[in-house]
């Protein structure tokens, strides 16, 4: 009985009995696929859909700003999906987030999730808030502050990094 309460207490604390690095795979894996979902869907209605929207908010040089967040969009999603360059990566898309809320999300509140009516054609939504744009600033302070963990560009990197510095750092001990 002692050994059975000890795994279930095991099981319901965290960290669970895993390695602690490997929070990161879902986490990118999520993060990087949501951006690359959001950029595509830019391109897939035409981008100059989305560059309209951008000019009719009143934003500047909105041709270039609409073609960089797309390409932010699909570069950084799938440099954090693989785990390349993370800090690199979070720069520019946490730039796409800070302007989406100023400009777009932050009249509408905190929530993403507003139902406002249910009808036989389904649910009926309003305009979505800041939250899920915080919630994907905060995965990509947690890559950053944590690492891209194991199977990524930049653990192959490191590891490819601390090789030779080993190999130096010994043959300097042995001087």
């Amino acid at each position: 009985m002692g050994v059975l309460l000890m795994n279930l207490f095991r099981l319901s604390t965290s960290p669970l009995p895993v390695p602690t690095s490997w929070y990161a795979i879902p986490l990118r894996l999520i993060v990087g696929f949501g951006f690359i979902q959001h950029g595509y869907a830019k391109l897939a209605r035409g981008p100059e859909d989305f560059i309209g929207i951008l000019h009719a908010m009143g934003l500047p040089a909105s041709l270039l700003l609409g073609w960089l967040t797309i390409i932010v969009e699909l570069v950084g999603g799938l440099m954090i999906l693989v785990g390349a360059l993370i800090p690199l990566a979070a720069l520019p898309m946490m730039i796409v987030l800070f302007v989406a809320i100023v400009t777009v999300h932050l009249p509408n509140g905190f929530s993403s999730i507003k139902l406002q009516s249910f009808d036989a054609a389904g649910a009926h939504f309003g305009q979505p808030g800041y939250e899920t744009d915080l919630l994907y600033l905060a995965g990509l302070l947690a890559l950053c502050f944590g690492g891209p963990g194991p199977l990524s560009v930049d653990g192959w990197l490191n590891r490819l990094m601390e090789k030779p510095s080993r190999v130096a750092d010994e043959k300097t001990s042995e001087i």
